[in-house]
C-alpha cells in the first residue's frame, strides 16, 4: 500500500482545508459571503450557467406533479425566497437617500418594472398596466415580450400551456410581500395576436392580484394627501 498522500492533503498542503464535509476553502479563511454587497454589482451571469441551472429547477419541480397548474406552483415556491432578499439588496445599494421602501402600488409596480428585471435580466420589463376593468381595481399587468426564463426551456406538445415564468412570477411575488403588499401574482402566455403577432409569440403577462387589504390602505393614504 503506497504511503504518498493526496495533494494538498494534511496540514502542509497549501491549496486550503477540507473539513468533515469535503468543502474546500480558500487558504485565506474567506469565503464568497465575505465580500460586500457592492462589490458585485455589475456581475453578470453566463446564459449557458443560467439556462443549465434553470433546466434543472424545472427538472427537480416537475417530479411527481399530477398537472401544468402545480408544476407552476412549484417554480413559483422556488422564485418567493429569492424575492425576498432581492428587495432588501436592491435597496442595500441603492445611495443612502433613496433607501426607501415603495410606499404605494405605483411605486412598488415601477420598482419592478424598472430596479428588479434590471437587475435580474439586463433590461427592463416592457410594458405596465393597470386592468381596465372596473371589477378588477387589484390587478395590475408586467409585460415581458421575450421571458429570459422561457428562452431555454422547450414544452412538449402535452404541456403547451406550461409557463415556466412562473418562477418569475414567484420573485415578484415574493417582493411585493416582502415590501408589505401582499399579492398573488401569475404568469399567462397571451403571445401577440394583433398587428405584428408574429413577432412576440412568448409574450408573457405578469397578472398582479393585490389582496383587498393593500387597497384599503391605498384609499387611505390617498384620503389623506
Amino acid at each position: 500500500m503506497s504511503n504518498h498522500l493526496p495533494a494538498g492533503a494534511g496540514s502542509g498542503g497549501g491549496g486550503g482545508r477540507a473539513g468533515d464535509s469535503g468543502l474546500r476553502y480558500p487558504s485565506n479563511g474567506k469565503t464568497i459571503y465575505h465580500r460586500p454587497l457592492n462589490r458585485t454589482k455589475t456581475a453578470e451571469l453566463s446564459k449557458a450557467a443560467f439556462a443549465y441551472l434553470f433546466a434543472e429547477m424545472v427538472s427537480y419541480a416537475q417530479r411527481r406533479v399530477t398537472g401544468i397548474q402545480e408544476l407552476e406552483k412549484r417554480l413559483n415556491l422556488q422564485g418567493h425566497p429569492i424575492g425576498l432578499k432581492l428587495l432588501d439588496l436592491l435597496l442595500f445599494r441603492e445611495p443612502p437617500r433613496t433607501q426607501l421602501r415603495p410606499l404605494n402600488i405605483i411605486a412598488l409596480l415601477h420598482f419592478i418594472k424598472i430596479n428588479v428585471w434590471t437587475h435580474l435580466f439586463g433590461r427592463q420589463a416592457d410594458r405596465l398596466e393597470k386592468s381596465s376593468n372596473p371589477d378588477t381595481p387589484d390587478e395590475f399587468m408586467i409585460i415581458d415580450n421575450e421571458p429570459l426564463v422561457n428562452a431555454y426551456i422547450s414544452v412538449p406538445k402535452e404541456m403547451s400551456q406550461l409557463n415556466c415564468a412562473a418562477f418569475a412570477a414567484g420573485i415578484i411575488e415574493g417582493v411585493c410581500d416582502g415590501a408589505g403588499f401582499p399579492a398573488r401574482v401569475t404568469a399567462h402566455t397571451v403571445g401577440d395576436t394583433g398587428e405584428g403577432g408574429e413577432m412576440w409569440p412568448g409574450r408573457t403577462v405578469f397578472l398582479v392580484k393585490f389582496q383587498p387589504e393593500v387597497l384599503e390602505r391605498e384609499a387611505l393614504i390617498g384620503a389623506k394627501s
